[in-house]
């Protein structure tokens, strides 16, 4: 009755033993079949500025970035040349509206090579040479730029040459030609003479008969600006009454970076149908990080001015913010059409942009420190392949504590080379001297 009972047991377990085998043997299969996966290759890394947070000079700093992915639209860009602008500064210091998270890589203004293109862009083929306006991540070796912001070159024009005129000869020309409707034999009163967008203002008012040209800079600059101006007066001076002492009547077209106070004296020199245009505020940045009461007083500084009151003056206040119209009120297009009056002036020699100095990625803080200092005379350019300024050698901590250490070093390594049996030989030979000097007086007296 046992051996009956046992046998059913068996039974089942045989054909449990055979089930599992069954579904075993499919994965056994696929292990077989399936090849080993290859180990993930870490993603390629590329050399990139980056603001770690907003503040000083240290919070700039070059690092190892992911390179970027295309998205729809987009083309990518190898960097050959980038542009400093003083929106960098007020970038860094958070002095800019609607701020980035941080940490972000830094720039506006780059160009380069296409190396790849993404779908839906028919307008740009690998190889084009071009520089871009994307909204921050410029000043790296490689760059994701929507194709709208992206501009092709001129055959002759050079990356640097490029990054030189992008952003500086499109606000001006808008400046001028856009906001300030620049007719002939009109007065016009630039502040920053010296810098990239001021030398451009002077050049292209150039292109338009008899248009008188004031500028104000810094007195360090007068010298370097004065062929490209009519009359230059010293910033920091009480520069509306030097004005009046040219202009009894004012002038046509105030063009103002700065804001605060400047807004009043500007509108201040307008004549009838004058028109005052702000395209910056240069004054909030005083130091290097933000500061509130710089906003506040910039802010407080400002007539609040009706428009009545323009009505009954016959004058017009304006304003141009290239960023906003970007990438924020879909100008694109626009931005398109005058990149394309540029260039075609560039390649007629009408204009030709002023550089002032050129800066490898890891130099970027010295860089906008000179910026900062309203000590360049034209455009600041960076370029990637350049090599960073050595730095200055900091001498080692505890080095005077050293020095009874270095002397016994220094002593050892005498007495190893010889040099301290050298020395002794010669004290001999003094002294044998000095014993013959005085036996030769003894025997002459």
């Amino acid at each position: 009755m046992a051996e009956e009972n046992q046998k059913p047991v068996e039974e089942k377990q045989a054909q449990q033993q055979q089930s599992q085998e069954k579904d075993d043997a499919p994965a056994k299969d696929a292990e077989q079949e399936s090849p080993e996966k290859a180990p993930e290759e870490p993603p390629k890394e590329m050399k990139a500025v980056v603001l770690t947070g907003f503040g000083g000079l240290k919070s700039v700093k070059v690092l190892k970035k992911p390179e970027p992915t295309l998205g729809e639209g987009e083309v990518l860009i190898r960097v050959k040349a980038c542009g400093l602008n003083f929106q960098d500064l007020m970038v860094r210091v958070g002095a800019i509206d609607s701020p980035p998270k941080t940490p972000v890589i830094l720039g506006f203004e780059c160009a380069g090579e296409i190396e790849a293109v993404a779908e839906g862009v028919d307008n740009f083929k690998v190889g084009d040479r071009v520089v871009a306006l994307p909204e921050y991540r410029a000043w790296a070796e490689l760059v994701a730029v929507p194709a709208k912001y992206v501009y092709r070159l001129p055959d002759t024009m050079s990356f640097l040459d490029a990054s030189s005129v992008a952003i500086n000869y499109v606000v001006a020309h808008m400046l001028l030609f856009d906001v300030g409707n620049l007719q002939p034999g009109k007065t016009l009163l630039v502040h920053s003479a010296g810098g990239g967008v001021g030398q451009a203002v002077a050049q292209l008012a150039r292109t338009v008969k008899g248009v008188t040209v004031i500028g104000v800079a810094s007195k360090s600059k007068h010298e370097a600006i004065q062929g490209s101006m009519d009359h230059v007066i010293e910033r920091g001076t009480d520069y509306a009454s030097e004005v009046r002492k040219l202009y009894p009547e004012g002038v046509d077209i105030v063009l103002d970076c700065l804001c605060g106070e400047e807004c009043n004296r500007g509108y201040s020199l307008l004549k009838p149908m004058g028109k005052y245009i702000l395209y910056g505020s240069a004054n909030v940045v005083t130091g290097e990080t933000k500061s509130l009461f710089s906003l506040a007083k910039s802010w407080w500084q400002v007539d609040k001015v009706s428009p009545i009151k323009l009505f009954d003056e016959n004058k017009t206040l304006a304003g141009l913010n290239m960023r906003h119209l970007m990438y924020q009120q879909g100008g694109a297009a626009h931005i398109q059409s005058v990149m394309d009056k540029v260039f075609a002036m560039w390649s007629k020699g009408q204009i030709q942009p002023v550089v002032d100095s050129t800066w490898a990625l890891e130099d970027v803080p010295e860089a906008m420190q000179k910026m900062h200092d309203r000590k360049n005379v034209g455009k600041i350019l960076l370029d990637p392949s350049l090599e960073p300024k050595p730095k200055p050698a900091t001498p080692a901590k505890g080095k005077g504590k050293s020095s009874s250490i270095d002397k016994e070093d220094k002593k050892k390594d005498d007495d190893e080379n010889g040099s301290g049996d050298n020395d002794a030989k010669e004290e001999e030979k003094k002294e044998d001297k000095k014993k013959e000097e005085k036996k030769e007086e003894k025997e002459s007296s």
